[in-house]
């Protein structure tokens, strides 16, 4: 694929989206936000109630943006072998073979990650930041393009293994998806109702190695220092003292609001970031960061109100 123009990128995002929009009704944050991680390599966690299209929405993603696509459901007795792969003796050859794991793909949908106890979830953590396995004596390298997106319940708690910060660190942005207005969910009830309804045919607009090329296009969009120390303000302003912050965002956070701006530029059709890119990201990119405190739960206070302030505090470049 060869981006030339600003009508290309437009033309890409316009065909993406088309094709997506034959089955997802609605969510076009969501959708925008995993179209960024895609394109960035940015791993996603996505939290809402059941029911919100979130699996649907990965898969029909991954349909269109030609990758190949495995989901893992997440369970109490999962084990990291489940995920990576394991070693199986032949007898009738006295060796091991490889039986590769699914996570041996390039999307990934982990769903319901808290499902499973820790050693399962360090074991796809690892993957994700290594972008390798090792299984027995052997390392082997991960397809390419491979992206994480991991969805959890924020309803249920009991037989729940909640991800620690340490962890929700590696994932680039967690997206709080929520409810369809009335109007999309009119949509959904009338599309998914009827008696003549058919599976769309979705055409695929990219491949793997479009998007590895788009990924150094995006890398390529221009990012004024100013917007650079714009960002560092931000993230810098988490880790002051404060009442209701008991940890700042680590260096991770910088990183992942300059490359989802960038994600978010090209979306926009633009070869440059803009302040406006930075502050539309800093929820996604930040929400998990910020370990709050006591004093905090106490008064109510969330993640989201702390980010407000800060926006707020922050001299726009």
């Amino acid at each position: 694929m060869e981006i030339t123009s600003l009508s290309d990128k437009q033309q890409i995002i316009y065909s993406l989206r088309d094709e997506i929009n034959k089955v997802i009704v609605g969510q076009d944050y969501m959708v925008d936000r995993i179209l960024i991680g895609l394109m960035t390599g940015g791993h996603i966690l996505l939290e809402g109630v059941p029911g919100l299209a979130k699996s649907l929405t990965a898969s029909t993603i991954a349909k269109v943006s030609g990758v190949d696509y495995k989901r893992i459901q997440f369970t109490p007795d999962l084990l990291p072998a489940d995920i990576l792969g394991t070693e199986i003796y032949n007898q009738k050859t006295g060796e091991f073979i490889i039986k590769k794991g699914p996570i041996f793909s390039n999307l990934i949908l982990a769903d319901e990650i808290n499902r499973a106890p820790a050693k399962v979830q360090s074991a796809l953590l690892e993957a994700m930041q290594e972008k390798q396995v090792t299984i027995g004596d052997t390392t082997y390298q991960l397809q390419r393009p491979f992206l994480v997106i991991a969805t959890q319940n924020p309803l249920e708690e009991q037989g729940t293994y909640p991800l620690p910060e340490a962890q929700q660190d590696r994932f680039m942005m967690k997206l709080k998806v929520q409810y369809p207005n009335r109007n999309e969910e009119s949509k959904i009830i009338d599309r998914f109702t009827m008696d003549n309804y058919y599976e769309p045919n979705l055409t695929n607009i990219l491949s793997c190695s479009d998007i590895l090329h788009l990924r150094e296009q995006i890398n390529g969009i221009y990012i004024d220092d100013n917007v650079k120390n714009y960002v560092l303000d931000i993230v810098l302003k988490t880790r002051e003292k404060s009442n209701y912050i008991a940890c700042g965002a680590s260096p991770r956070a910088s990183l992942g609001l300059i490359k989802s701006a960038k994600g978010r530029a090209f979306l926009e059709g633009r070869d440059y970031v803009v302040p406006d890119d930075i502050k539309s990201m800093a929820y996604d990119v930040l929400r998990h960061r910020i370990l709050l405190s006591y004093e905090a739960e106490a008064d109510d206070i969330t993640s989201e109100d702390i980010i407000a302030g800060i926006l707020e505090k922050v001299n726009l470049p």
